[in-house]
């Protein structure tokens, strides 16, 4: 169920391809005064442990590398509106330099479909002589690009197109757009004349409609997998972005004005930077690998230190963190960025003097640096979220035993690294052993003494694009529906269980809330502040404080599906969702996107797939035809 990679040797743009492709599309600008608004689609009833404060501190990377690369592209009159910041936002009542935007643009995460969908629902009642284009895209684009369209008379259309790559196949696309665009015409009129004319075809990394324009959608085309950008220097800067970002507020419509630089700070009190992509690891569980097409890419330390810099003089931004895969993955490419940045002085002051941030890496990796760690410390890293999973390697093995998290968590500690683990529950793993450290709580406690200062424990769950999803489903481990509530997709974040295989699946529910209690609760927070063991005690205390609101939330939430589990009937998916749209390549073979069980087109072969699950039709279809769809 890994995505495919391209062929060897044609997984990278030519060096220098996005700055040129940036470069182009700047003389192209000022014949078309393009607007566009970006949405980060977000569902508050996400919103509890590990991300809760996260999720709102910090504005994610992914919609501000589109921004960044609209204005690198001469698209100065662009907005980012992040629903967790304005819950109301409807695109209908969207104006930007006072019309309805030319570009109307979607991100979303797996977990936040539902917020996805009503965005593109309300996107689709503006009227089609005014309609923007609708785009979609975001790791459930990525994925699952189908399920941004609708094949049912009754339900607006969705989307008109997904992007499932990154910044350069959006900005492929409107190269070809406003090259074939007469004056005054919409775009969205130009999108579908070139769609028909097959000029979409060479642009890896679209899957679009075909069909009416405002009609059902008969089928779609999937253009292939994306190549790479190879040196993320070239990614447009992330200042540009941060100057897009829409002031929180509970309105429907747009603010005048996007935030004022100085007031950046106050909302996005973190930075997220991506600093690496990729990750030599194979985890079955993890679609990282496979979507980097097993590369491994980097920016250099001067591009980021001038990066953090620049962000600190015109945001106030000091703090920030990596959207690294693993940050230790390769350990020359990373010395030769915490060199830099050891080596880099702000206003006079060394750099970990001005900068505090943090990224993720591996027990492995981490043990491997550990003649480094001292310069990784003045580069101004002050936290590691570490990828431990379970200390025994009996869910996966990447090198960590109790011995070696142990001794990773005793090196990071002795630099002044906090520790912080992410780890996985798994149907064989007990709540407890005696004597052992198989069990979920002898971890987490050994965590604990170890130094770790949070816990992120999740129930193992199939990610899409990973190697165990098809088998998760034919196996029957996937739930459909308990107790007669159907798993919606935001419920697929780890903090329900609702893939197992265990007698009793409510014990695993249960297991996950003991875990938090037994690492965030009022005795420990009272020890960290009056018996201390270490110099760390104010973060100590200050994530004992967080991890028991975040805590208050996630029981607030998840109790009530222990209890349903406990109770009520289990029906088991036997088949993963796939499209219930037929979708075929541009000459007609099989989609790259496109999961086993996906229809082709009848006119492509004549013979057709199995039909998709009934789970995955219902997704856009209507309660009644009168109401809008349920998602």
């Amino acid at each position: 169920m890994e995505l495919p990679s391209r062929t060897s040797g044609d997984q990278r743009l030519r060096a220098g391809e996005l700055r040129d492709i940036c470069a182009r599309l700047r003389r192209l600008a000022p014949k078309h005064d393009l607007t566009g608004v970006i949405a980060c689609a977000f569902d508050h009833r996400t919103r509890m442990l590990p991300f809760i404060v996260a999720d709102m501190w910090m504005a994610p990377a992914g919609v501000r590398a589109i921004g960044s690369a609209m204005v690198a592209s001469g698209f100065d009159k662009t907005r980012i509106v992040l629903q967790q910041w304005s819950p109301n936002f409807r695109p209908s009542r969207m104006r930007l330099d006072g019309r309805v935007p030319d570009l109307f643009m979607v991100s979303s995460m797996q977990i936040h479909t539902a917020a996805c969908h009503d965005l593109l629902r309300d996107a689709c009642t503006i009227d089609p002589a005014v309609r923007p284009l609708i785009i979609a895209g975001g790791p459930k684009v990525i994925y699952e690009p189908w399920d941004v369209f609708s094949n049912h008379p009754a339900v607006p259309r969705g989307a008109d197109v997904a992007v499932t790559g990154e910044e350069y196949v959006l900005l492929q696309l409107l190269e070809v757009l406003l090259t074939e665009r007469a004056d005054g015409e919409p775009l969205r009129k130009t999108f579908f004349r070139a769609r028909d004319a097959g000029l979409l075809d060479t642009i890896p990394g679209l899957v679009y409609a075909n069909g009416q324009p405002d009609g059902p959608v008969e089928e779609l085309v999937d253009t292939g997998i994306q190549r790479l950008i190879g040196d993320l220097d070239e990614i447009p800067h992330p200042a540009l972005g941060y100057r897009l970002l829409e002031m929180p507020s509970a309105r429907e419509t747009l603010g005048v004005k996007p935030i004022p630089p100085g007031r950046v700070r106050y909302y996005s009190r973190m930075g997220g930077l991506v600093l690496t992509l990729g990750c030599k690891f194979t985890c079955p569980y993890c679609p990282i690998p496979a979507y980097n097409q097993r590369l491994y890419r980097v920016k250099s330390g001067r591009r980021i230190a001038e990066e953090m810099i620049r962000l600190y003089r015109e945001f106030g931004l000091q703090y920030f963190f990596g959207a690294d895969d693993n940050f230790f993955n390769a350990e020359g490419r990373t010395l030769d960025i915490v060199e830099t940045l050891s080596g880099t002085q702000v206003n006079g002051k060394p750099f970990h003097k001005t900068f505090r941030w943090a990224t993720e890496v591996t027990v492995y990796d981490t043990l491997k640096m550990r003649e480094h760690l001292r310069t990784v410390r003045k580069a101004g890293v002050v936290a590691l979220w570490l990828g431990v999973e379970d200390m025994t390697g009996t869910l996966v093995k990447k090198g960590q035993t109790v011995d070696n998290t142990r001794e990773a968590f005793r090196l990071l500690r002795e630099r002044s690294i906090l520790p912080m683990p992410m780890m996985m529950h798994h149907d064989d793993q007990p709540l407890y052993t005696r004597g052992r450290p198989e069990g979920l709580l002898n971890q987490v406690r050994l965590l604990r003494q170890a130094g770790a200062i949070s816990l992120q424990v999740l129930m193992i769950t199939p990610a899409t694009g990973s190697k165990l999803y098809e088998e998760a489903y034919t196996s029957g481990k996937i739930f459909r529906s308990v107790g007669g509530r159907t798993v919606e997709q935001r419920m697929l974040d780890g903090n329900y269980v609702v893939a197992s295989h265990h007698a009793q699946p409510w014990r695993k529910q249960f297991n996950l809330l003991i875990a938090y209690l037994f690492f965030y609760n009022p005795a420990r927070f009272i020890k960290a502040v009056f018996f201390p063991k270490s110099r760390l005690y104010l973060p100590d205390s200050g994530m004992q404080l967080i991890g028991m609101w975040g805590l208050v939330q996630t029981i607030r939430r998840t109790i009530g599906w222990a209890f349903r589990l406990m109770r009520g009937k289990i029906r088991r998916r036997t088949a993963p969702p796939v499209s219930p749209i037929p979708m075929r390549d541009p000459t007609g073979a099989p989609a790259a996107h496109a999961l086993p069980g996906t229809k082709l087109p009848s006119s492509s072969n004549g013979n057709e797939a199995v039909a998709p699950s009934s789970e995955s039709s219902r997704l856009w279809v209507p309660v009644n035809p009168a109401a809008s769809c349920d998602v």
